[in-house]
């Protein structure tokens, strides 16, 4: 078998689609593999350490990998390879969010972290690699171990979000797209897709002309922040104090 073919450019093996079978079967084992994760609640912290240290160099070495697969195959670029993209910037910050269990990064790892990685599992951007291409190994297993991340610091060290990291998540969001736009213009790249919708099927596509669809990411944006802080919005009603 030659294990080289699974790391070509031109890929002639079986091609991706969207929610076939193997997409759906991938998408299993990481949910199971997440799950997995929150069985070490209770764990001593010499075990716990020794899982957040296994996640960040997992995250690390998935992301590295992917910058010197283009590298080799020459698709390195700056128009489209820099750690501009959400989840490429939280993947390297989780990392350190889970080494030093530092509670500022992992309000943006639970709301733009799992919020981002979870639709890139769900529609990934893998082109024509399918599985066993190193591409679709490598967008699951760093999308798949970002996921983890948040829910593990949640479920196994006890860490939660409250409404004021919804107020905050959502400011840097907006103040970072702002700073990616200018960069954009600078390069000529799209780095969010903020400068206008990219060549490829997406969600953009349901939505209005560039810019008038950026309100709307920014709204499915906010939305999604809600739809993950509601378990602790009923955690909260659950202990609230009761009146005597």
């Amino acid at each position: 078998m030659d294990i080289g073919q699974y790391f070509v450019k031109d890929y002639t093996g079986a091609g991706f689609i969207l929610f076939s079978l193997g997409h759906i079967m991938t998408i299993i084992v990481v949910a199971l593999a997440i799950f997995g994760l929150t069985f070490f609640k209770g764990a001593d912290e010499s075990v716990r350490n020794k899982v957040r240290w296994a996640m960040a160099i997992t995250l690390w070495s998935a992301e590295s990998a992917w910058h010197i697969w283009n590298l080799a195959i020459g698709t390195w670029t700056i128009q489209t390879m820099l750690p501009l993209h959400m989840c490429s910037v939280l993947i390297w910050l989780a990392g350190f969010m889970l080494i030093y269990k530092n509670y500022s990064i992992y309000e943006f790892v639970y709301f733009l972290g799992i919020g981002g990685a979870l639709q890139a599992l769900l529609t990934p951007d893998v082109g024509i690699y399918g599985f066993p291409h190193f591409r679709y190994i490598q967008t699951f297993i760093s999308h798949g171990t970002l996921v983890g991340a948040g829910v593990y610091m949640t479920v196994v060290e006890g860490f939660r979000p409250t409404w004021k990291s919804i107020m905050r998540v959502f400011l840097f969001a907006n103040v970072y797209m702002l700073i990616v736009f200018f960069i954009n213009s600078a390069i000529g790249s799209n780095y969010l897709m903020i400068n206008g919708k990219p060549p490829m099927a997406t969600i953009l596509d349901a939505l209005p002309a560039w810019p008038w669809y950026i309100p709307w990411l920014e709204v499915i944006g906010l939305v999604t922040c809600l739809l993950l802080y509601i378990p602790f919005i009923i955690k909260d009603w659950r202990t609230r104090p009761v009146p005597a």
